[in-house]
């Protein structure tokens, strides 16, 4: 029988730093329309900014967040991922902060195998 191939973690902080990026999009897109589903504390940096605006902030960061989410494996995207992921908050946030760590992960055990 062949063997399943594992995830790798790139492959698993890609994963999840889109599926943060895709959360942190809708959640921004719900407070533009003011369909006000909060299911968790918004505790984030983005907490001055209020209405149109903190929502307009919270899309951009989405879709940043989305497209580089492809180069979580690359040092400068992975740290700019990380300080988007603190900066939405929310579970999207969070979920993009992870998937950043592992690709620091990723990439500190790979330098360190050289």
């Amino acid at each position: 029988m062949p063997r399943k191939k594992t995830p790798t973690l790139p492959y698993v902080g890609y994963i999840l730093a889109l599926a943060g990026g895709i959360i942190i999009i809708v959640l921004g897109l719900f407070e533009l329309f003011e369909l006000g589903v909060r299911v968790f504390q918004n505790i984030s940096l983005l907490s001055f900014f209020s209405g149109t605006a903190g929502a307009l902030v919270q899309i951009v960061i989405g879709i940043v967040c989305a497209i580089g989410s492809r180069f979580v494996s690359k040092l400068v995207w992975a740290i700019v991922l990380l300080l988007l992921g603190i900066v939405a908050g929310t579970i999207g946030g969070t979920l993009v902060a992870f998937g950043a760590i592992l690709g620091l992960v990723f990439i500190l055990v790979k330098s360190a195998a050289k």
